[in-house]
């Protein structure tokens, strides 16, 4: 553990997976000035698996989706210690941008959002506050319920 953020990413029982990989033509992030943008994480758990494939009102519940936003979250807080080296140098979240895979006619989809950026304030404080997007999509990469990009200011 580098700093306190990384401990308290301990006392909340998360540990940072290893970064995914691109799995086409960009690269995980890119950093601009104090701009950190990080390209956007599909739900993987700590297993390697897709916490939540499917809709939204359809097989997958909110419920379901919330701890799908949150894994999402923890890959873009892995993204952003690669690219870093510490998370204490993250001083703002500025932005999610979430993508919710949706059923015909789900509109619940910020209440699935809330997953990603819950956390975000739990890890940063009000730090973690940030602007938000939520789209409803037909379809993600591997059928992932849920799919997360952010935005970061940095040191």
């Amino acid at each position: 553990m580098s700093g306190t953020i990384e401990a308290k990413l301990a006392t909340l029982g998360i540990t940072l997976p290893t970064p995914a990989a691109p799995i086409a033509n960009y690269v995980p992030s890119v950093r601009s000035g104090a701009l950190l943008v990080v390209s956007g994480q599909l739900c993987f758990g700590a297993d390697g698996k897709l916490v939540a494939k499917g809709q939204l009102g359809g097989a997958v519940s909110v419920e379901d989706g919330q701890k799908a936003a949150r894994a999402c979250a923890i890959n873009l807080l892995a993204q952003v210690k690669a690219a870093l080296g510490d998370l204490d140098r993250v001083t703002r979240v500025v932005r999610l941008g979430g993508f919710i895979n949706s059923a015909p006619g789900f509109t619940d989809g910020p209440k699935v959002m809330n997953g990603a950026s819950d956390l975000m304030v739990e890890v940063f404080g009000d730090k973690g506050r940030h602007a938000r997007s939520t789209v409803g999509v037909s379809a993600l990469p591997a059928d992932a319920a849920v799919e997360v990009e952010g935005l970061f200011e940095v040191s």
